[in-house]
């Protein structure tokens, strides 16, 4: 035992005692407005089906022609690698969880599209659809073919056509309260908002929606779609992006760009308008910094170039939505739009090869990290949350399997969601 320290301090505990009170207001509103991630699982992707397209069969459809479409192009993993250029070691790993996520859950999360998919239509046409959808959605979830997600997306606030958005949303809600009530992947989607004041009247809305039917306050959440570019910078300069999630007074669950919208709103000829031009990364980088924290998450957009026609012009479509869909996850998008049964394949191939090329070092990583061991990269707090999110998501999309994930971190599901959701404090205290 050597020489016990003298400990001697200077303030007296009135002091820390008038700094805390000073900043309880700050970590109030620390708390509010940055309660961090939800630990809810994220879907990889969206698909949009116009309303008059959706029916009971949809989403085992989209399935089927997926599969179809790696059968007639890509029959096996050597072919399908040699699309995407993929390892010989993921090749196998990769191609047989696609062909098994497409039986057995081809679409995560689906949006039934009465906006740009839909188009104007007869009242009476579009209420008979909402009402349709309503039914549909609730007897998926009824009888275990849902999606994990479901929802719909209405008509803007915008004055042309936010009465007819706001009856959609009304006719599609009172069916599914009629039907048994609101299932638990129920996912809104409010299109081209450009001010604050259209989230506010949303949430209003919503409000008046659950009062009616005695729902629990903040039980309807909606996805805030970002297409203008006054929706990221307003005319005074501010991030208009990061007011609309104050607006929403915590309803908000996601911020999806909106690839070709937003593009034509900068003027972007057609042929350069997709995810990877320089003004869509400078919309999503400022997405990304309002949302982060707040539990909003970030959904990159879509390709607009379909996998269909003779095989040369499907690799070459497969080729350029795999690339997409992995330059956005290193990003940190690591959700998407996808249009057509044909990118489905390529979206869980791009997902999967992913979280499997980086398995065995973040899983490594993060259980020399829990067992305090040493290693030849010195992470903290807040790297050890990465990694667990990193993990998880690969454990929800299926690109992981919780026996291989267990047997090389030695960690239960638990302790990854410990990892990902720390307490806010503990990112600068060391691991327990």
């Amino acid at each position: 035992m050597g020489q016990q320290e003298k400990v001697a301090t200077s303030l007296a505990g009135a002091v820390s005692e008038e700094i805390s009170a000073s900043l309880a207001p700050v970590d109030a509103e620390l708390e509010r407005r940055y309660p961090g991630d939800p630990g809810t699982r994220q879907p990889v992707h969206t698909v949009y089906v116009p309303g008059d397209a959706f029916d009971a069969g949809t989403i085992r459809s989209w399935g089927d022609q997926a599969l179809a479409a790696l059968d007639a192009h890509a029959p096996d993993a050597a072919s399908f690698a040699a699309v995407l250029g993929l390892s010989d070691e993921l090749a196998e790993p990769v191609y047989s969880r696609v062909r098994a996520k497409l039986e057995r859950e081809p679409i995560e999360d689906l949006r039934v599209d009465f906006e740009d998919g839909y188009g104007p239509r007869p009242d009476a046409e579009e209420d008979a659809t909402a009402a349709r959808a309503a039914r549909l959605i609730a007897e998926a979830y009824e009888n275990g073919t849902a999606a994990p997600y479901m929802g719909i997306r209405m008509k803007c606030m915008e004055a042309p056509v936010r009465d007819r958005g706001i009856r959609t949303l009304d006719v599609f809600l009172t069916g599914l309260i009629e039907s048994g009530g609101l299932p638990e992947g129920l996912v809104l989607t409010l299109p081209k908002v450009t001010y604050p004041e259209q989230v506010s009247a949303f949430v209003r809305l919503l409000e008046a929606f659950e009062k009616v039917h005695g729902l629990e306050p903040g039980r309807l959440g909606f996805e805030i779609q970002i297409e203008t570019s006054q929706s990221i910078v307003a005319t005074d300069g501010t991030a208009t992006v990061a007011r609309m999630i104050q607006a929403a007074e915590g309803r908000a669950t996601g911020l999806h760009y909106g690839t070709f919208d937003y593009s034509a709103c900068l003027g972007v000829s057609a042929a350069y308008q997709a995810s990877d031009h320089p003004a869509a990364d400078h919309a999503k980088a400022i997405m990304q910094v309002a949302a982060a924290g707040t539990g909003v998450r970030v959904s990159d957009g879509s390709t607009n170039v379909l996998p269909v026609g003779p095989t040369e012009k499907v690799h070459d479509a497969w080729r350029l939505h795999y690339g997409l869909t992995r330059r956005a996850l290193a990003r940190a998008y690591y959700q998407g739009w996808d249009m057509h049964p044909g990118h489905i394949p390529t979206r869980y191939a791009a997902v999967f090869a992913f979280y499997r090329e980086g398995f065995e070092q973040a899983a490594g990583r993060l259980a020399r990290y829990a067992n305090h061991a040493g290693g030849d990269v010195m992470d903290e707090p807040a790297t050890a949350k990465a990694l667990g999110g990193y993990l998880l998501r690969g454990l929800d999309c299926g690109a992981l399997d919780i026996a291989e994930v267990a047997r090389l971190t030695g960690l239960t599901r638990a302790d990854l969601e410990g990892f990902a959701a720390p307490r806010r404090g503990d990112l600068t205290a060391s691991a327990k």
